[in-house]
């Protein structure tokens, strides 16, 4: 029989999906970094790069979903779920990087430059805005010890 001290309990509580969520937002900011980048030079290799970004941003948000959807089914894991308003803001973020992947998926200039870009950084604002409302929840659990 293992005996779990308070250390081992508090890390089963640990909500698994907080070890996904960073990686999309991560990739989805470097392809607004390589849409500018793009922009500026007009070589083919940032737009690829921004797809790939792109497509390597929205599995890890799939990925981060499907454990978030385990995380819900674990008891232990509720005082560190996110907020309503926090997963409709994930949701949105990834159903804005598929629409962006969209666009990328087209040829040249027009791929990236008028829509690509701004859903871009449409996608970034809502990552950051996504953060904050995010860290707000977690710095009022801070002071709740």
């Amino acid at each position: 029989m293992a005996i779990f001290s308070a250390r081992n309990r508090d890390a089963t509580a640990y909500p698994i999906q907080s070890l996904f969520i960073p990686f999309p937002f991560v990739c989805f900011t470097l392809a607004l970094a390589t849409d500018i980048a793009f922009w500026q030079s007009g070589n083919l290799l940032w737009q690829n790069f921004s797809a790939w970004l792109l497509f390597a941003g929205l599995v890890f948000g799939g990925l981060a979903i499907l454990v978030g959807v385990f995380d819900l089914l674990r008891p232990r894991t509720q005082p560190l779920r996110p907020t309503f308003l926090s997963a409709l803001l994930y949701l949105l973020i990834l159903v804005l990087a598929v629409a962006n992947s969209l666009v990328h998926a087209g040829d040249g200039w027009t791929a990236v430059v008028p829509y690509g870009l701004a859903l871009s950084a449409v996608t970034f604002v809502l990552c950051l805005v996504t953060a904050a409302v995010s860290a707000r929840k977690y710095a009022r659990l801070a002071w709740r010890v």
